[in-house]
């Protein structure tokens, strides 16, 4: 099936209040441009690099997320027009965005990545952590007039055991809740990012918002 036909599908089974995240990483803009001709504005990448040259080629109305690991010394070369940033995993990397996004005159949204999978590849934050960088962002005199915490974001474990994936989601959904009034000059969380590919429908039946889809649009890399 065409890309066009794979987006159509995948939209019409999402309810109305879940955004969807295109993941085109490794795709190219060729691909990109079929998916944007159906509609799509939001892509997901997960090199800097990559994302920065298919943002010079394609239409300035796209929505860039940076959905993978985040190097500090790279926020630079995307801060002039990221538009989220999925996966901030310290405080050092939310100070660091701050920095460069008042460089470009911007205000940043982030979503705080929480570790919620039994695989030590996975990254995020444990509990503590979370509460840590919250705390900070109440203080009043804390300076980061550049960023907006809007969300948490997770990924579950690799795994077909169902029972699993639904425990770490709704494990996910209930530390989410946990923040829901947390209303502050610089975060206000309204989007919990989880589901991919294999995954997606559970996560919107345990609460997720966004969700981020690739193979089941673009085909396998």
């Amino acid at each position: 099936m065409s890309i066009t036909t794979n987006l159509s599908e995948l939209i019409s089974q999402l309810p109305s209040q879940v955004t969807l995240v295109a993941v085109s990483k490794t795709k190219p803009v060729a691909d990109l441009m079929e998916a944007y001709e159906s509609g799509q504005r939001i892509f997901g990448e997960n090199k800097i690099q990559e994302m920065a040259d298919k943002h010079q080629e394609m239409p300035k109305d796209i929505q860039w997320h940076m959905i993978g690991n985040v190097q500090r010394n790279k926020v630079k070369y995307m801060a002039k027009y990221v538009s989220l940033i999925h996966g901030v995993d310290s405080l050092k990397l939310l100070q660091e965005i701050n920095k460069q996004a008042q460089k470009n005159s911007r205000i940043i949204d982030c979503l705080l990545q929480i570790y919620i999978a039994e695989e030590e590849s996975k990254f995020g934050l444990d509990e503590k952590e979370l509460e840590t960088i919250f705390e900070f962002i109440q203080e009043e005199k804390n300076e980061m007039n550049h960023i907006r915490i809007v969300g948490l974001m997770g990924m579950a474990t690799f795994t077909n055991n169902t029972a699993q994936v639904e425990k770490e989601f709704s494990r996910l959904k209930t530390i989410f809740d946990s923040y829901s009034n947390l209303n502050t000059k610089n975060c206000q969380l309204n989007t919990l990012s989880m589901g991919m590919s294999g995954d997606y429908a559970l996560a919107i039946k345990c609460g997720s918002t966004m969700v981020r889809i690739g193979s089941s649009i673009f085909g396998g890399r």
